[in-house]
């Protein structure tokens, strides 16, 4: 334990994602007794994990109290194993999975499952609303140039976000939307269990498109886009910032955690939070977050929007600028798939009681075999792709598998083809930027594995930076909006106090081979995509 570390700031940060909640103290850092700046650091954390329920037709949820349970669980273990650091404990902070939906009743408790953003049953709902003649890309033109003007982007026609899941209930569900007192996010939800107030963040309320964001520090209703969307302006939350204060904690759970009543930072979804997490605060500095989806992500000072790429700058936390947000459905879900699904599936094959951590193993195998997997592409839409195309319909597979392939070749071909497919996304991003990158800074669950930070430089052709705690991104991030919140930092600070443990450069050799290989995944979606709409028995 460092000096500065016994006097520093805390911060608990919640970061409650699609597979569990991860909380943490983290050290806001500064200026140390030696007078260097001292990055921000976690001290500690721990991990709950949090259950999937995935009903027919598209349908992906969550339970709200597992969510709750599981930020109890991990906090009261943490606070115990780091109880000498109670007393430097300033704030609460959550960042969370984004695009999610909870009802909940006048009382605040939560009205059944939520609705996660993997969820495609709104898709026909979101599909008749956003529809119209003459027709854009499946949207009405006169509506998507609302939205746009707007919000900075629009409805996803595959039903993935809060503006399809509240349809959803609405058409399928009209008991459940009657009893309905608001609809909230997952990080709204949170706060509201957190503090007893039920506020949506500028950036949560963004998927229900509904608020005019033209000016990113004061985001607000637009009564126009509220009428649209068909929902009831009541059940919407007041809005806040990410850096305001939305409440004290509340007694009762603070007596639990044994806590004074601590401010709670409204906090963020997970992009917005990671993009200060990876210390990339400056225009055009981009941060690659791969966890059981990815994103590109980058600040920028003006609200603008890709409609063909689905690539859109949003409000984010700091509110003097937009945060551009290219979001990919599948990526480090794909190596769980994988793992849990393939190599380890409990059935006749496999039965044992533990199935070990076997990511490490991957990466060693991953590192041995050669660049191109031996010819083997694999495409990594588990769950159809949003950038550069808006198709839900797409699925994964494995091209060119031959007697000559053994498992080495399909796991390496798992870690390009997530690679291959954020490629395929770095040039609408690159396009909207107005520049070529010539770094990205890595971070996320995904970025723990050095040989998969090496698959990217060699295939995205740019230095890759890896973020010291590249998987506390979000908990990093949470933290600094705390310190934002309370004057504690200034934006100028993140950079500075934000460690890189290392760089990887593009190999020229291998970077050709992935070249190649990327010629083919362009060219197998594009064979491909037809298909995939004929079976799902939907039109292109």
């Amino acid at each position: 334990m460092s000096d500065h570390r016994k006097k520093s700031p805390l911060v608990l940060a919640v970061d409650l994602g699609t597979s569990g909640c991860k909380t943490a103290l983290v050290a806001l850092g500064g200026k140390g007794d030696n007078g260097e700046i001292e990055s921000a650091s976690v001290v500690g954390f721990e991990f709950a994990p949090v259950e999937l329920v995935l009903p027919p037709g598209g349908g992906c949820e969550q339970r709200p109290e597992d969510w709750w349970q599981a930020f109890l669980i991990t906090a009261e273990r943490l606070l115990k194993k780091q109880s000498h650091y109670r007393e430097q404990i300033v704030a609460i902070c959550c960042s969370t999975q984004g695009e999610g939906t909870v009802c909940v009743d006048e009382k605040g408790e939560a009205l059944g499952n939520a609705i996660l953003w993997l969820d495609m049953r709104g898709a026909p709902y979101v599909e008749k609303l956003a529809g119209g003649w003459p027709s854009v890309s499946g949207y009405g033109a006169a509506k998507l140039w609302r939205w746009i003007r707007l919000t900075g982007g629009a409805p996803a026609l595959s039903g993935k976000d809060p503006a399809a899941h509240m349809l959803l209930i609405k058409n399928e569900h009209p008991d459940l939307y009657r009893r309905t007192h608001k609809f909230l996010n997952v990080i709204d939800y949170m706060n509201l269990r957190l503090t007893g107030r039920a506020a949506a963040t500028s950036d949560s309320i963004l998927t229900s498109w509904v608020t005019d964001n033209r000016d990113p520090a004061n985001i607000r209703y637009d009564d126009g886009l509220v009428k649209m969307s068909g929902i009831e302006k009541a059940k919407l939350p007041d809005i806040v910032k990410c850096t305001d204060v939305v409440g004290m904690l509340r007694s009762d759970v603070a007596q639990q955690l044994k806590l004074p009543q601590l401010p709670v930072v409204a906090g963020s979804i997970d992009n917005t939070a990671s993009a200060l997490g990876s210390g990339c605060v400056d225009f055009g500095d981009a941060h690659l977050y791969i966890g059981t989806s990815s994103w590109i992500a980058a600040h920028v000072p003006k609200k603008k929007t890709d409609v063909f790429s689905s690539v859109a700058a949003v409000p984010c936390a700091l509110d003097d600028r937009y945060l551009m947000t290219a979001l990919q459905s599948s990526a480090g879900s794909n190596l769980s798939y994988l793992k849990d699904r393939i190599l380890y599936h409990e059935d006749e094959l496999l039965r044992e009681e533990h199935v070990p951590d076997v990511y490490k193993i991957l990466d060693r195998i991953a590192e041995r075999t050669e660049a191109g997997s031996g010819g083997l592409i694999y495409m990594p839409w588990l769950y159809g792709e949003r950038v550069p195309v808006e198709d839900r319909t797409l699925r994964a597979g494995l091209f060119n598998l031959s007697l000559e392939h053994n498992r080495s070749h399909i796991i390496r071909a798992f870690f390009e083809g997530v690679a291959l497919n954020t490629r395929w996304m770095l040039t609408p991003v690159e396009k909207f930027l107005g520049k070529k990158l010539d770094r990205i800074t890595i971070v996320g669950g995904g970025a723990t594995s050095n040989v998969w930070c090496s698959i990217f430089a060699d295939t995205l052709g740019i230095s890759v930076r890896q973020l010291d705690q590249p998987v506390q991104a979000n908990a990093l991030g949470s933290a600094f909006m705390a310190g934002l919140a309370l004057n504690l930092i200034k934006r100028s600070d993140i950079s500075e106090r934000t460690r890189i443990r290392a760089t990887y450069q593009p190999d020229p050799d291998r970077r050709t081979v992935m070249n190649r290989s990327f010629e083919t995944f362009l060219e197998l979606h594009r064979r491909l995509a037809p298909v995939y709409h004929r079976i799902r028995g939907l039109k292109k």
